[in-house]
């Protein structure tokens, strides 16, 4: 599974609440102060794992947020089945900014499946999430895109988001699996 989104939006914090092993991080100092004033910023990659069952372990990747370093999305998406986007409420546009992400991510969304946290809501409560709701139906009109309230700090809150992110991959696995049955 990604996580990706804006510099900035909670991906380094939600994969260190979230993660049952030392989390694996690529911080460098952040030149970039205008986008997020942040001393340090994700430059390839964080890596962390859940246990889902004895068998089953979701590795969680996030991925930077600053464009420049694009070419890690692209890399990290290629074997994914799942991709959390993030957003902080309190940037400028975050609705079209997340309308731009799952652009950049079309590949993943289109094998897999998505689901959308919305971080730093407290600080501005506009857009709300039905706004983010209507803008996702807009653009994506045959693909349920749930959309969530979270505080990256809070696993709790980030579990609800991954319960519902694994059973759209499930799903999308078995109609996948249904449509190649049924072409046979």
């Amino acid at each position: 599974m990604l996580i990706a989104g804006p510099m900035g939006s909670g991906k380094t914090t939600a994969v260190q609440s979230l993660s049952e092993i030392p989390v694996v991080s690529t911080e460098a100092h952040n030149n970039d102060r205008a986008q997020a004033d942040k001393l340090t910023t994700t430059v390839a990659l964080d890596y962390g794992e859940i246990t889902l069952s004895p068998e089953h372990k979701l590795r969680m990747y996030g991925v930077p947020g600053q464009r420049r370093f694009s070419f890690m999305w692209k890399i990290l998406q290629e074997r994914a089945e799942g991709l959390l986007l993030l957003v902080h409420n309190d940037a400028p546009d975050p609705v079209p900014t997340v309308l731009e992400y799952l652009e950049d991510f079309q590949d993943l969304i289109q094998r897999g499946a998505v689901a959308i946290g919305v971080t730093r809501m407290e600080l501005l409560p506009r857009p709300t999430i039905p706004m983010y709701v209507e803008a996702l139906r807009a653009a994506y009109p045959n693909i349920t895109i749930p959309v969530f309230s979270v505080d990256a700090r809070e696993a709790g809150q980030l579990q609800k988001v991954l319960v519902a992110l694994v059973a759209a991959v499930e799903a999308t696995a078995m109609v996948g699996a249904a449509n190649e049955g049924a072409r046979r």
